[in-house]
């Protein structure tokens, strides 16, 4: 299913990236047009991460804090400005074997659960640790917490607390961190209206 639904969104990829040459063309604003490629771009990398679901991913030495960085500039440009972004990284680079588009898209689903639960206002802080077997990222919010009782639930497919959606984000997210990458992904902890951390470990 996500081997199709990747190649479903291939022919309108191709037909968005025409239509913004013909923009270019036009003379609209350069601004405009640079988002508009942006986007269409992260398009690209979705359909790709779409590809790779369901089988065996490439893992490739990866910058982590380089990943990191790029996936919260992208993530501050498309939320609201109420959200405050703190990132934490070690002074040297950390370097693990990873798919990163697969990576990626965790991180941005993580983060993006995480503005939902502020209701779109709060602090979103993510941390990278380096230990000496393995590497830590932390990301906590300040939102509205989960329950004990429901911190394994919520990574059961089918689980959600939107109007829309089919629950499926944190799911894939545990699958992709912890079939494909060896590590671990888990709600290390959690306190009702004042927010929640999510923990991935991972092999260093």
């Amino acid at each position: 299913m996500s081997k199709e639904t990747a190649h479903q969104l291939g022919t309108p990829l191709s037909s968005l990236m025409a239509w913004n040459e013909h923009l270019a063309q036009l003379g609209v604003d350069p601004s405009i047009i640079k988002e508009m490629n942006s986007d269409v771009a992260r398009l690209n990398t979705i359909t790709e991460r779409f590809s790779k679901i369901g089988s065996q991913p490439t893992l490739k030495e990866s910058n982590l804090n380089h990943l990191l960085e790029n996936t919260v500039s992208y993530l501050k440009s498309r939320t609201s400005k109420n959200v405050i972004y703190k990132v934490s990284l070690p002074d040297s680079d950390v370097n693990v074997m990873l798919s990163a588009p697969l990576f990626e898209w965790v991180i941005e689903n993580i983060c993006k659960n995480a503005i939902d639960a502020m209701d779109g206002k709060g602090n979103l802080s993510i941390e990278l640790k380096e230990l000496p077997e393995n590497v830590i990222i932390t990301i906590t919010d300040t939102g509205k917490g989960i329950q004990k009782s429901k911190f394994k639930e919520v990574f059961k497919p089918g689980y959600t607390t939107k109007q829309r959606g089919w629950g499926l984000g944190l799911s894939l997210c545990k699958r992709i961190i912890e079939n494909y990458h060896e590590g671990k992904l888990y709600v290390a902890e959690s306190t009702l209206g004042k927010g929640t951390s999510f923990k991935i470990e991972l092999k260093s």
